[in-house]
């Protein structure tokens, strides 16, 4: 990949990233789509409108806290609905001329009613619950790879910049290579050939890395041995220091004893040696 190929897809990336999608404003086409009542009633629902209106607190905590809230409201709303309509009938039924009077049988019929209504409800109940779950996992996945998708362009961002540096390395080596001719050898190798050269040098590399291991774990003992004989060497300076010490005194003690004869000795065997070493030479001759 070139550093302008880099460059569009970037562009792409960010003009992708620079619409805002979010699920309040996916519900703004939903919203649009249903019929207007509000010329025909003026009662409205404070949920439904804070649901399409509230743009603020748009993180899934927050949705996760309105949707138990809204579930808890509709609870409460369905029970006083049911409440007051059952009320409403009672009433009726007690107040009407004549009143309504309802057999065993309608309510058997009733009740069977209501165990298919109910069945239905419950299975159009597992259904939608089955719809939420995958259309929930389905929104986590696009979150992370959302995510993704942003770690990538952030990554994205800085390609160019190291692809024109690899570039000009590339260069700066291939200059470099004109120069040597084995490098320019290497350089200019087919690819199966420079792959078995990396092979190699990377077999290299193996071997030199286990033989620094090595040595690596020999440097503790060596170490320690290093140290034994510097205790031993220093021992030693030590008793050559008192050995010297001591010949030196022994021999001032020495000529003082002799009162300097021990120089008259030393220059007489000087002229011996000297005669003796004439004499061979005349022999040898």
């Amino acid at each position: 990949m070139s550093a302008p190929d880099a460059s569009r897809i970037l562009a792409g990336l960010e003009a992708l990233q620079g619409r805002e999608i979010t699920i309040l404003k996916l519900s703004e086409d939903v919203a649009s789509a249903l019929p207007d009542t509000t010329s025909t009633t003026t009662r409205t629902s404070d949920v439904s409108n804070s649901a399409l209106e509230t743009s603020s607190n748009n993180t899934p905590a927050a949705l996760e806290a309105d949707l138990a809230h809204y579930r808890e409201l509709f609870s409460k709303l369905r029970f006083s609905y049911v409440e007051q309509v059952t009320k409403e009938k009672f009433i009726r039924a007690i107040i009407a001329d004549p009143p309504e009077i309802v057999t065993p049988a309608e309510n058997l019929a009733l009740e069977r009613d209501n165990a298919v209504a109910k069945a239905r409800l419950k299975a159009l109940k597992t259904d939608v619950a089955a719809t939420v779950e995958r259309l929930e996992e389905q929104g986590r996945e696009l979150a992370r790879r959302w995510e993704g998708v942003s770690v990538r362009t952030a990554r994205l961002r800085d390609l160019p910049e190291r692809i024109e540096g690899l570039e000009e390395s590339i260069a700066a080596l291939r200059e470099a290579g004109h120069g040597d001719a084995a490098a320019g050898r290497e350089m200019n190798l087919p690819l199966e050939r420079t792959l078995e050269l990396v092979v190699e040098k990377r077999r290299r590399a193996a071997g030199l890395d286990k033989m620094i291991e090595s040595l690596g774990a020999a440097v503790p003992r060596k170490r320690k041995e290093a140290e034994r004989l510097g205790a031993e060497l220093t021992a030693l300076e030590a008793k050559r220091t008192n050995s010297t010490t001591a010949a030196r005194e022994a021999r001032k003690r020495k000529e003082a004893r002799l009162g300097g004869a021990e120089d008259d000795l030393e220059q007489r065997g000087r002229w011996w040696r000297a005669e003796e070493a004439v004499l061979k030479r005349m022999l040898q001759a």
